[in-house]
Protein backbone atom coordinates (compact mmCIF):
# COMPACT_ATOMS: atom_id res chain seq x y z
CA UNK A 1 0.00 0.00 0.00
CA UNK A 2 2.92 2.57 0.85
CA UNK A 3 4.35 1.83 -2.30
CA UNK A 4 1.41 2.56 -4.18
CA UNK A 5 0.65 5.89 -2.54
CA UNK A 6 4.62 6.68 -3.31
CA UNK A 7 4.69 6.01 -7.06
CA UNK A 8 1.25 8.80 -7.64
CA UNK A 9 4.32 11.02 -7.46
CA UNK A 10 5.12 9.96 -11.12
CA UNK A 11 1.68 9.78 -12.61
CA UNK A 12 1.13 14.14 -11.84
CA UNK A 13 5.09 14.33 -13.35
CA UNK A 14 3.81 12.75 -16.78
CA UNK A 15 0.92 15.21 -16.57
CA UNK A 16 2.69 17.90 -15.86
CA UNK A 17 5.60 17.40 -19.05
CA UNK A 18 2.62 16.92 -21.21
CA UNK A 19 0.97 20.05 -20.18
CA UNK A 20 4.24 21.95 -20.12
CA UNK A 21 4.86 20.06 -24.07
CA UNK A 22 1.44 21.37 -25.59
CA UNK A 23 2.19 24.88 -24.12
CA UNK A 24 5.64 25.07 -25.71
CA UNK A 25 4.53 23.55 -28.49
CA UNK A 26 1.35 25.19 -29.12
CA UNK A 27 2.03 29.23 -27.56
CA UNK A 28 4.96 29.35 -27.52
CA UNK A 29 5.68 28.20 -30.81
CA UNK A 30 3.46 30.25 -32.48
CA UNK A 31 5.59 33.03 -31.28
CA UNK A 32 8.63 31.55 -32.31
CA UNK A 33 8.40 29.70 -35.22
CA UNK A 34 11.46 27.36 -35.53
CA UNK A 35 13.29 25.94 -38.87
CA UNK A 36 11.92 22.53 -39.85
CA UNK A 37 14.21 20.21 -41.50
CA UNK A 38 13.11 19.17 -45.07
CA UNK A 39 12.08 15.97 -46.23
CA UNK A 40 15.50 14.54 -48.55
CA UNK A 41 16.26 11.06 -49.75
CA UNK A 42 19.47 11.98 -50.11
CA UNK A 43 22.07 12.70 -47.20
CA UNK A 44 22.35 16.17 -46.23
CA UNK A 45 25.84 17.73 -46.34
CA UNK A 46 27.36 19.83 -43.40
CA UNK A 47 29.92 21.48 -45.46
CA UNK A 48 29.84 22.62 -49.28
CA UNK A 49 33.60 21.95 -49.69
CA UNK A 50 34.23 18.83 -50.11
CA UNK A 51 36.64 16.63 -47.65
CA UNK A 52 38.31 15.00 -50.77
CA UNK A 53 38.32 16.32 -54.06
CA UNK A 54 38.57 12.76 -55.96
CA UNK A 55 37.54 9.80 -53.98
CA UNK A 56 39.22 6.58 -55.69
CA UNK A 57 38.37 8.03 -58.67
CA UNK A 58 34.45 8.17 -57.35
CA UNK A 59 34.17 12.06 -57.70
CA UNK A 60 34.10 14.37 -54.76
CA UNK A 61 33.43 12.98 -51.23
CA UNK A 62 31.71 15.66 -48.69
CA UNK A 63 31.11 15.50 -45.12
CA UNK A 64 27.18 14.56 -45.03
CA UNK A 65 25.30 13.49 -41.72
CA UNK A 66 25.51 10.16 -42.32
CA UNK A 67 29.10 9.93 -42.59
CA UNK A 68 29.13 11.53 -39.39
CA UNK A 69 26.52 8.81 -38.11
CA UNK A 70 28.72 6.48 -39.35
CA UNK A 71 31.89 7.21 -37.48
CA UNK A 72 29.96 8.12 -34.65
CA UNK A 73 28.13 4.20 -34.72
CA UNK A 74 31.67 2.78 -35.20
CA UNK A 75 32.87 4.69 -32.12
CA UNK A 76 29.86 3.50 -29.80
CA UNK A 77 30.10 -0.27 -30.78
CA UNK A 78 34.18 -0.25 -30.28
CA UNK A 79 33.34 1.15 -26.82
CA UNK A 80 30.75 -1.64 -26.08
CA UNK A 81 32.90 -4.45 -27.74
CA UNK A 82 35.57 -3.36 -25.62
CA UNK A 83 33.13 -3.00 -22.08
CA UNK A 84 31.77 -6.38 -22.99
CA UNK A 85 35.62 -7.96 -23.54
CA UNK A 86 36.64 -6.87 -20.12
CA UNK A 87 33.34 -8.48 -18.54
CA UNK A 88 33.98 -11.52 -20.03
CA UNK A 89 37.64 -11.42 -18.83
CA UNK A 90 36.86 -10.92 -15.20
CA UNK A 91 34.24 -13.11 -15.05
CA UNK A 92 36.90 -15.54 -16.63
CA UNK A 93 39.14 -14.64 -13.06
CA UNK A 94 37.04 -15.21 -10.98
CA UNK A 95 35.18 -17.53 -12.26
CA UNK A 96 31.48 -15.88 -11.80
CA UNK A 97 28.99 -15.49 -14.18
CA UNK A 98 29.69 -12.07 -16.76
CA UNK A 99 27.20 -9.08 -15.20
CA UNK A 100 26.60 -6.00 -16.73
CA UNK A 101 26.74 -5.54 -20.54
CA UNK A 102 28.92 -8.66 -20.55
CA UNK A 103 25.94 -11.09 -19.56
CA UNK A 104 23.45 -9.22 -21.82
CA UNK A 105 25.61 -9.35 -24.63
CA UNK A 106 26.56 -12.85 -23.89
CA UNK A 107 22.49 -14.07 -23.99
CA UNK A 108 21.96 -12.17 -27.27
CA UNK A 109 25.15 -13.56 -29.22
CA UNK A 110 23.98 -17.16 -27.52
CA UNK A 111 20.54 -17.02 -29.08
CA UNK A 112 21.80 -15.80 -32.22
CA UNK A 113 24.14 -18.85 -32.56
CA UNK A 114 21.77 -21.03 -31.51
CA UNK A 115 19.46 -19.64 -34.11
CA UNK A 116 22.19 -19.88 -36.69
CA UNK A 117 22.99 -23.42 -35.70
CA UNK A 118 19.35 -24.79 -35.80
CA UNK A 119 18.87 -23.43 -39.41
CA UNK A 120 22.85 -23.88 -40.97
CA UNK A 121 23.85 -27.41 -38.91
CA UNK A 122 26.82 -27.61 -36.78
CA UNK A 123 28.99 -27.72 -39.58
CA UNK A 124 28.78 -24.16 -41.64
CA UNK A 125 27.26 -22.28 -38.53
CA UNK A 126 30.69 -20.94 -37.09
CA UNK A 127 30.94 -19.47 -41.27
CA UNK A 128 27.96 -18.10 -40.99
CA UNK A 129 27.33 -17.01 -37.94
CA UNK A 130 29.79 -14.06 -37.34
CA UNK A 131 27.51 -12.10 -40.87
CA UNK A 132 24.41 -12.98 -39.48
CA UNK A 133 25.48 -11.49 -36.01
CA UNK A 134 27.52 -8.80 -37.52
CA UNK A 135 24.83 -7.17 -39.58
CA UNK A 136 22.28 -8.15 -37.13
CA UNK A 137 23.83 -6.08 -34.56
CA UNK A 138 24.91 -2.97 -36.76
CA UNK A 139 21.85 -2.49 -38.50
CA UNK A 140 19.63 -2.88 -35.11
CA UNK A 141 22.40 -0.03 -33.26
CA UNK A 142 22.35 1.93 -36.34
CA UNK A 143 18.13 2.12 -36.13
CA UNK A 144 17.84 2.32 -32.67
CA UNK A 145 20.67 5.36 -32.06
CA UNK A 146 18.30 7.45 -34.48
CA UNK A 147 16.03 7.51 -31.83
CA UNK A 148 17.79 9.72 -29.50
CA UNK A 149 15.91 13.06 -28.99
CA UNK A 150 17.51 15.58 -30.70
CA UNK A 151 19.62 13.07 -33.40
CA UNK A 152 18.33 14.52 -36.49
CA UNK A 153 16.56 17.88 -35.65
CA UNK A 154 20.34 19.56 -34.83
CA UNK A 155 22.36 20.97 -37.02
CA UNK A 156 23.26 23.30 -39.21
CA UNK A 157 21.23 25.91 -41.35
CA UNK A 158 21.86 26.37 -44.97
CA UNK A 159 20.02 29.09 -47.28
CA UNK A 160 17.67 27.48 -48.79
CA UNK A 161 18.53 28.77 -52.28
CA UNK A 162 21.68 27.67 -51.96
CA UNK A 163 21.28 24.49 -50.86
CA UNK A 164 19.03 23.68 -54.46
CA UNK A 165 15.27 23.25 -52.85
CA UNK A 166 12.52 24.65 -52.45
CA UNK A 167 11.46 27.64 -49.41
CA UNK A 168 9.23 26.47 -46.22
CA UNK A 169 5.60 28.35 -47.27
CA UNK A 170 3.46 27.11 -49.82
CA UNK A 171 -0.49 27.77 -50.44
CA UNK A 172 -3.24 26.16 -51.65
CA UNK A 173 -3.65 27.13 -55.35
CA UNK A 174 -6.67 26.05 -57.25
CA UNK A 175 -6.92 22.87 -55.10
CA UNK A 176 -3.22 22.17 -55.02
CA UNK A 177 -0.72 22.83 -53.19
CA UNK A 178 2.20 24.68 -54.36
CA UNK A 179 5.74 25.30 -53.48
CA UNK A 180 7.50 28.59 -53.62
CA UNK A 181 10.61 29.10 -55.01
CA UNK A 182 13.47 29.50 -52.28
CA UNK A 183 14.25 33.55 -51.63
CA UNK A 184 16.32 35.09 -49.57
CA UNK A 185 16.08 34.51 -45.84
CA UNK A 186 14.89 31.07 -45.87
CA UNK A 187 16.48 28.28 -44.41
CA UNK A 188 17.37 24.93 -44.51
CA UNK A 189 17.59 22.39 -41.12
CA UNK A 190 20.52 19.75 -41.90
CA UNK A 191 20.90 17.61 -38.67
CA UNK A 192 24.10 16.88 -37.92
CA UNK A 193 23.48 13.21 -37.67
CA UNK A 194 20.92 10.95 -39.20
CA UNK A 195 19.95 7.83 -39.21
CA UNK A 196 22.08 4.92 -41.38
CA UNK A 197 19.33 2.81 -42.65
CA UNK A 198 17.92 6.39 -44.46
CA UNK A 199 20.82 6.46 -46.45
CA UNK A 200 20.34 4.18 -49.65
CA UNK A 201 24.41 3.94 -50.03
CA UNK A 202 24.13 1.94 -46.46
CA UNK A 203 21.30 -0.31 -47.18
CA UNK A 204 23.09 -1.27 -50.80
CA UNK A 205 26.46 -1.74 -49.35
CA UNK A 206 25.11 -3.93 -46.73
CA UNK A 207 23.47 -5.67 -49.54
CA UNK A 208 26.22 -5.94 -51.64
CA UNK A 209 28.33 -7.49 -48.69
CA UNK A 210 25.20 -9.93 -48.00
CA UNK A 211 24.89 -11.69 -51.83
CA UNK A 212 28.87 -11.62 -52.16
CA UNK A 213 29.68 -13.62 -48.97
CA UNK A 214 26.49 -15.77 -49.44
CA UNK A 215 28.46 -16.85 -53.18
CA UNK A 216 31.72 -17.20 -51.12
CA UNK A 217 30.42 -19.19 -48.78
CA UNK A 218 28.43 -21.26 -51.09
CA UNK A 219 31.89 -21.86 -52.97
CA UNK A 220 33.27 -23.41 -49.39
CA UNK A 221 30.59 -25.38 -49.22
CA UNK A 222 30.55 -27.13 -52.61
CA UNK A 223 33.37 -25.67 -54.68
CA UNK A 224 32.95 -25.43 -58.14
CA UNK A 225 30.22 -27.43 -58.12
CA UNK A 226 28.29 -24.32 -56.83
CA UNK A 227 28.38 -22.61 -60.24
CA UNK A 228 26.05 -25.70 -61.94
CA UNK A 229 23.22 -23.54 -59.91
CA UNK A 230 23.56 -21.01 -62.22
CA UNK A 231 25.19 -22.24 -65.57
CA UNK A 232 23.42 -26.16 -65.95
CA UNK A 233 24.89 -27.60 -68.82
CA UNK A 234 24.80 -31.11 -67.80
CA UNK A 235 22.22 -32.39 -69.92
CA UNK A 236 22.67 -30.10 -72.46
CA UNK A 237 23.55 -32.73 -75.43
CA UNK A 238 22.26 -35.84 -73.44
CA UNK A 239 18.78 -34.84 -73.15
CA UNK A 240 18.79 -31.18 -75.44
CA UNK A 241 14.99 -30.44 -74.51
CA UNK A 242 15.16 -30.48 -70.66
CA UNK A 243 18.81 -29.52 -70.87
CA UNK A 244 17.54 -26.51 -72.14
CA UNK A 245 15.21 -26.00 -69.74
CA UNK A 246 17.94 -26.53 -67.00
CA UNK A 247 20.16 -23.85 -68.58
CA UNK A 248 17.63 -21.43 -68.37
CA UNK A 249 16.52 -22.12 -64.80
CA UNK A 250 20.01 -21.30 -63.95
CA UNK A 251 20.29 -18.02 -65.42
CA UNK A 252 16.65 -16.82 -63.79
CA UNK A 253 18.59 -18.42 -60.42
CA UNK A 254 21.63 -15.26 -61.70
CA UNK A 255 18.55 -12.92 -61.96
CA UNK A 256 17.37 -14.07 -58.31
CA UNK A 257 20.15 -13.51 -57.34
CA UNK A 258 20.97 -9.92 -58.40
CA UNK A 259 17.37 -9.00 -57.23
CA UNK A 260 18.09 -9.90 -53.78
CA UNK A 261 20.55 -6.76 -53.98
CA UNK A 262 17.70 -4.62 -54.80
CA UNK A 263 15.32 -6.73 -52.27
CA UNK A 264 17.61 -5.85 -49.34
CA UNK A 265 18.38 -2.19 -50.46
CA UNK A 266 15.17 -1.15 -50.87
CA UNK A 267 13.08 -3.00 -47.76
CA UNK A 268 15.32 -1.60 -45.48
CA UNK A 269 15.88 1.81 -46.80
CA UNK A 270 12.42 1.73 -47.93
CA UNK A 271 10.67 1.17 -44.51
CA UNK A 272 12.82 3.52 -42.28
CA UNK A 273 12.72 5.75 -44.67
CA UNK A 274 8.90 5.86 -44.57
CA UNK A 275 8.79 6.09 -40.64
CA UNK A 276 11.49 9.57 -41.28
CA UNK A 277 8.50 11.34 -43.80
CA UNK A 278 5.85 9.40 -41.17
CA UNK A 279 7.24 11.30 -37.90
CA UNK A 280 8.01 14.82 -39.39
CA UNK A 281 4.61 15.08 -41.51
CA UNK A 282 2.70 14.02 -37.72
CA UNK A 283 5.00 16.32 -35.90
CA UNK A 284 4.19 19.52 -37.73
CA UNK A 285 0.42 18.89 -38.58
CA UNK A 286 -0.59 17.79 -34.64
CA UNK A 287 2.73 18.25 -32.97
CA UNK A 288 1.40 19.95 -30.07
CA UNK A 289 -0.62 16.63 -29.29
CA UNK A 290 2.66 15.16 -27.68
CA UNK A 291 1.58 11.91 -27.05
CA UNK A 292 1.11 11.09 -30.87
CA UNK A 293 4.81 11.66 -32.22
CA UNK A 294 5.78 9.55 -28.48
CA UNK A 295 3.76 6.74 -30.08
CA UNK A 296 4.74 7.05 -33.58
CA UNK A 297 8.43 6.78 -32.49
CA UNK A 298 7.54 3.86 -30.02
CA UNK A 299 6.29 2.56 -33.47
CA UNK A 300 9.84 3.42 -35.42
CA UNK A 301 11.32 1.33 -32.44
CA UNK A 302 9.23 -1.54 -33.33
CA UNK A 303 9.71 -1.44 -36.86
CA UNK A 304 13.50 -0.76 -36.19
CA UNK A 305 13.60 -4.10 -34.62
CA UNK A 306 11.74 -5.72 -37.10
CA UNK A 307 13.59 -4.91 -39.92
CA UNK A 308 17.23 -5.53 -37.78
CA UNK A 309 15.83 -9.08 -37.21
CA UNK A 310 14.78 -9.38 -41.36
CA UNK A 311 17.87 -8.24 -43.00
CA UNK A 312 19.85 -10.66 -40.53
CA UNK A 313 17.69 -13.97 -40.50
CA UNK A 314 17.19 -13.47 -44.92
CA UNK A 315 21.50 -13.29 -44.77
CA UNK A 316 21.67 -16.42 -42.88
CA UNK A 317 18.85 -17.87 -44.16
CA UNK A 318 20.61 -18.01 -47.85
CA UNK A 319 23.80 -18.79 -46.84
CA UNK A 320 22.66 -21.78 -45.11
CA UNK A 321 21.07 -22.58 -48.81
CA UNK A 322 23.88 -21.98 -50.43
CA UNK A 323 25.77 -24.61 -48.25
CA UNK A 324 23.62 -27.25 -49.59
CA UNK A 325 24.34 -28.98 -53.14
CA UNK A 326 21.80 -27.48 -56.05
CA UNK A 327 20.53 -30.91 -57.06
CA UNK A 328 21.59 -33.10 -53.59
CA UNK A 329 17.56 -34.34 -52.97
CA UNK A 330 17.09 -34.92 -56.69
CA UNK A 331 20.74 -37.09 -56.87
CA UNK A 332 19.23 -39.15 -53.74
CA UNK A 333 16.00 -39.90 -55.31
CA UNK A 334 17.58 -41.61 -58.55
Amino acid sequence: MEQTKERHWRRWVVLALMILGFFLAYFVGGIFVPVQPYISVAPEKLVYEPLISNFLGLGPLYLTNTLTTLIVTLILIIVLAFFTNRSLKNSQRTNLVPRGVGNAMEAILEMIYNLTESSAGQKWVRAIFPWFATILLYVLFANLLRLIPGFETIGVLHHAEDYGVAGFHAEPIAGHWNWYTAEEGEWVLAGFFRGLSVDMNFTLALALISVVMTQVIGMRAQGGAYWSKFFNTRRMFKVPFFGAMDFLVGLLEIISELSKILSFTFRLFGNMFAGTVLVAIAVSLIGFITIVPSMLMLFELFVGLIQAFVFGMLTMVFMAQATQGHGEEHAEAH
